[in-house]
C-alpha cells in the first residue's frame, strides 16, 4: 500500500485504539457465545462477509448481516466454546486468537483459530477465519 492509498484509508476508516480494537472483538464473541444477536447486528456492517476453510456446514464464504448471523447460530447451536486467549492489534484492524472446545457423541472439537476483523468505521466489516484443524471441523460441522 503506498502512502496515497494508507492516507485515503485513515481518512475513510476511523483510527481504533487497542482498548477500542479489543472491546470490538471481545463484543462479537460475547455476542456469539449468548447469542444475543441484536448486539451482534451493531457491531458489523450490512455487508459484511466471513470465510472459513473447509468443506462443513460452517465452511466458505458467507455475505452479510443474516448470513453472519446464521452461521454464528450453526456454530453455537453444536455447543462450540469460544474462548478468547488472545487479541492481536494491527494498524487497522484486529485478529482473535480462540481456542474451540465442543463434543457430540463420539466427535470432539479440540482446535485453536485466529479470526482476523476487518475494521471500517468502527464496526467489523469482514471477518476471515483461520482453523487449525480443518478436518477436524469438517467431520464435526456435518
Amino acid at each position: 500500500m503506498n502512502t496515497k492509498q494508507s492516507s485515503q484509508l485513515a481518512s475513510t476508516n476511523q483510527l481504533l485504539t487497542d482498548l477500542e480494537k479489543k472491546k470490538l472483538a471481545e463484543t462479537f464473541l460475547h455476542a456469539v457465545g449468548t447469542q444475543n444477536w441484536d448486539l451482534l447486528h451493531s457491531i458489523i456492517t450490512e455487508d459484511i462477509s466471513w470465510t472459513l476453510p473447509g468443506t462443513s456446514l460452517i465452511s466458505g464464504e458467507v455475505n452479510g448481516v443474516n448470513a453472519i448471523i446464521t452461521r454464528a447460530q450453526q456454530i453455537v447451536s453444536y455447543g462450540a466454546s469460544l474462548e478468547l486467549e488472545y487479541v492481536l492489534y494491527g494498524q487497522y484492524n484486529v485478529a482473535l486468537f480462540v481456542h474451540n472446545q465442543a463434543s457430540r457423541g463420539e466427535l470432539i472439537l479440540d482446535e485453536h483459530l485466529a479470526t482476523v476483523c476487518t475494521i471500517c468505521n468502527g464496526k467489523i466489516s469482514k471477518i476471515e477465519t483461520y482453523v487449525s484443524d480443518v478436518d477436524g471441523v469438517n467431520a464435526f460441522f456435518k
